[in-house]
């Protein structure tokens, strides 16, 4: 059987980029390991025969070292159909991998889709929240979605070749959903694989970058796919929160931070997309 390719993005997290390679090592069907180390201080040694290191050369963000990888999977016609892409921290199950492979041979129209995380919950885009979270409604195999979470995520070739790869504006947070929107334009599905499972345990970290970028890119998402109108409203809406929030800390969201918040709107309007300021991922 030919290996799967599978691209993991990481970041100053040697221990649990090891946890993760030997669980993709643990699957059982064979992979291909690409690193795309993201700036990290010190880049873990862990090339071996099944596994390749590509440096970034800095933190570029989620969305572009994952470019990298999609950039040379595309490029090598013997890799096979399907791309799996991931963080340094995702943990899949041993059946994970081909559990997805053999629902995905039933969805010849799928060109994205997800791994299950276990809580209950699918992606859907909403024209003036971009993507939120609802309640499931399969327990078992297919299930259609807005969009893949980035846990742990299967592209397709034939896909990326005609709707392209991640909007780099993004840097991190909405780029899957801006990419299945425009897959879904070209006619591709998207969808959850329940009971494929994986794990992310560890909590990100809650520094005001995550507020600015959700915010900012949310923005971006609902102008570009939704239009302007759209846009505008959210942005009202945003303003609201803000003021809220300010007001009533029980409406603050999980990485609440006023300037985070402030900037990610400014830097809307100007249009400055890509890397958050440098500073924000010092603040909490």
């Amino acid at each position: 059987m030919q290996p799967l390719s599978v691209v993991l993005v990481h970041r100053d997290q040697p221990q649990r980029l090891v946890d993760t390679i030997d669980a993709f090592r643990a699957q059982d069907i064979p992979v291909t390991i690409t690193i795309v180390d993201n700036g990290s201080a010190v880049v873990p040694p862990v090339e071996a025969d099944d596994v390749a290191v590509v440096l970034a050369g800095g933190n570029i963000g989620f969305g572009p070292a994952a470019n990298i990888g999609y950039r040379r999977f595309l490029a090598d016609a013997d890799a096979g159909e399907w791309v799996v892409l991931a963080p340094h921290d995702a943990l899949p199950e041993p059946t994970c991998l081909s559990h997805m492979l053999s629902v995905l041979a039933e969805h010849p129209r799928a060109g994205l889709a997800c791994a299950d995380v276990g809580d209950g919950a699918t992606p859907v885009i909403d024209p003036y929240f971009g993507g939120i979270l609802v309640a499931g409604k399969v327990d078992a195999g297919w299930e259609t979605v807005g969009h893949p979470h980035g846990t742990l995520m299967f592209a397709r070739r034939a896909c990326l070749d005609e709707v392209g790869i991640f909007d780099e504006r993004y840097f991190a947070y909405c780029e899957e959903a801006d990419l299945a929107l425009r897959a879904k334009a070209a006619g591709w599905e998207s969808g959850l694989v329940r009971g494929a499972m994986v794990k992310n345990p560890y909590v990100g970290s809650a520094s005001a970058a995550i507020d600015y970028l959700q915010l900012r890119n949310t923005m971006l998402l609902v102008r570009e796919h939704s239009g302007r109108y759209h846009a505008f409203i959210r942005f009202c809406i945003a303003l609201w929160q803000l003021a809220s929030g300010a007001v009533v800390p029980a409406r603050r969201g999980p990485y609440w931070n006023v300037e985070g918040r402030v900037r990610g709107l400014i830097d809307f309007l100007r249009g400055r997309f890509g890397p958050p300021p440098g500073h924000l991922f010092l603040k909490r």
